[in-house]
């Protein structure tokens, strides 16, 4: 079991085993040997690996079992196996933290995840989709204005959302999966706020469609990419933003819309054109403009707001107050050392332990 941890743990920090060895000064072959189990480290050398992993002592000893079955990826098609491996062993570790808390937490955190019941068994076509998310929105009691908290709104209906560090570019957005059972939403916590709610709708719309779609007919990513925008924005307010006509859209237009909506100014270009209101060939156009200024990698500042995963570290600190774990716990789940957690109850808590 340790030495299963400090290969995740090395992989999650991206280190090689010779870069890891050299930090907590051993040899590499002293490395591979726990990892494969043939030897297991002192305990001043545990003591060592974990400073250089930048994890706790209690982390190798974790005993929470998890069986993660990815169900859609978003990345660029050239993202290094190397980042792959390293987000889905940082994932791995966070969703382990999740279920060690779900462990002691006296109350369910959540209602189970179901699909609204009255959603069509098939999808035959992509104007359908507009229908099953005003279906997901009407059932999940969000009306039809703009959806302030995506995250909320998705662990409130029994999704653990997950975001993970990556800062190359755009070559990873996020995934869903289950983990033992139960759906799991990955985003990338460096992207704009814009990018990583598209995301969040995306992969819902995986969740939502996977097993409605009419195979033949439909691409499910395609399908995916519709729902999200559809989810985001519904139809009526497209057509009331926007009119049932356009041969151009503004890009200070787009930019006030995305401001109020959190739905990116190429995803409003996209909505426009779905909704046959903007015509294929002013679509091009406009996103002549976009490349000519480099909006289609990064969009005017302002950029929106990120999302943020709160609940977690709320459920910490709640079980906290109630004695359901020790403050030693409470910092290994929460990835801080006792020092920082102390500042932290203080409301003094250091930048480094504010974004764990």
């Amino acid at each position: 079991m340790i030495g299963e941890r400090i290969k995740q743990a090395r992989t999650a920090a991206g280190l090689s085993t010779r870069e890891l060895a050299e930090k907590a000064g051993v040899s590499a072959m002293a490395i591979s040997k726990y990892e494969r189990g043939e030897s297991a480290p002192s305990s001043r050398v545990l003591l060592e690996l974990a400073k250089a992993l930048g994890v706790r002592i209690d982390y190798f000893f974790r005993q929470a079992q998890l069986t993660l079955e990815r169900v859609s990826y978003r990345k660029h098609r050239d993202m290094p196996a190397k980042e792959e491996r390293k987000i889905l062993a940082d994932v791995q570790d966070k969703i382990e933290r999740w279920l060690e808390l779900e462990s002691f937490l006296t109350t369910p955190w959540s209602v189970p995840f179901e699909a609204p019941k009255k959603l069509p068994a098939q999808v035959a076509g992509y104007d359908q989709i507009e229908d099953v998310a005003i279906m997901v929105r009407e059932a999940w009691d969000l009306g039809l204005n703009p959806i302030p908290d995506l995250i909320d709104t998705l662990e409130e209906r029994g999704i653990t959302v997950i975001a993970t560090p990556f800062d190359a570019g755009q070559k990873f957005d996020g995934f869903s999966a289950k983990a033992n059972g139960k759906p799991v939403i990955v985003i990338n916590e460096t992207a704009p706020g814009d990018r990583q709610r598209f995301t969040l709708a995306h992969e819902l719309g995986h969740l939502i469609l996977k097993e409605r779609l009419a195979r033949r007919k439909l691409d499910e990513e395609d399908a995916c990419n519709r729902f999200a925008g559809a989810f985001l924005v519904p139809k009526q307010y497209v057509i009331k933003a926007l009119g049932n006509r356009r041969t151009w859209l503004e890009p200070q237009e787009l930019a006030l819309l995305k401001a109020e909506w959190g739905l990116s100014m190429g995803g409003w270009t996209y909505r426009a054109r779905d909704l046959d209101i903007l015509p294929q060939i002013h679509m091009r156009s406009i996103w002549n403009l976009f490349r000519e200024h480099g909006w289609d990698k990064k969009e005017p500042e302002p950029q929106y707001p990120r999302e943020q995963t709160r609940l977690f570290k709320q459920l910490v600190y709640h079980a906290l107050a109630e004695d359901m774990v020790s403050e030693s716990k409470a910092a290994e789940l929460l990835g801080m050392s006792l020092m920082q957690l102390h500042a932290c109850r203080k409301m003094e808590c250091p930048d480094e332990a504010a974004h764990q």
